[in-house]
């Protein structure tokens, strides 16, 4: 199986890229990636939706009923709709949000954008992302999509992962680079 924008023939990957083939066939994929990022979203909010899509006890019926009508509330798109119904008859909605993300990937990949995945210590403010995003466009000659997280322990700078690559420029890191230096 090819390996579609770095997507790994997992279960999950095989899944996504055969969503994006059928949304770029469709010319939806714009829609498609914001119903899959919107019922990810919810499922991991919302805990009888979460408790829908990873029940064991439920059959394929009534799970597949429960998924049709909260893309229906949602109002997804009527691919993701089917999508959602075709995981569900297979048993496999626990694997959305694995799908939602790399979906997510292959869709920015089609328009030239690469996605860095940044953590802080602090939220960024909107001028900080905007000369961040300047510095990774430069650096990588592409667009880039933050996907930004916020983690106190880092204490300060930030942390930047692009696919295999990272770029630590956290405090804690550097404080962990001084100790060992210390013991040496």
């Amino acid at each position: 199986m090819e390996n579609s924008g770095g997507i790994q023939a997992s279960l999950a990957g095989r899944y996504a890229t055969a969503l994006f083939d059928l949304a770029r066939e469709e010319k939806a994929l714009d829609a498609v990636e914001k119903s899959l990022a919107t019922l990810s979203a919810a499922v991991a909010e919302v805990g009888d939706l979460r408790r829908l899509v990873t029940s064991p006890v439920l059959s394929r019926a009534e799970t597949g009923a429960g998924i049709a009508a909260a893309a229906k509330a949602l109002k997804t798109d009527p691919l993701t709709t089917r999508f959602v119904g075709v995981l569900a008859a297979n048993r496999r909605l626990d694997q959305l949000g694995v799908v939602a993300t790399l979906f997510h990937t292959l869709a920015a990949n089609q328009r030239g954008e690469t996605t860095a995945a940044v953590t802080s210590a602090h939220p960024l403010t909107a001028d900080q992302v905007k000369a961040l995003k300047a510095q990774l466009k430069t650096r990588l000659g592409r667009d880039v999509t933050l996907d930004l997280s916020v983690d106190p322990a880092i204490l300060g700078g930030l942390v930047v992962r692009i696919g295999s690559q990272m770029i630590d420029s956290s405090i804690r890191t550097r404080l962990n680079s001084l100790a060992h230096a210390m013991k040496g």
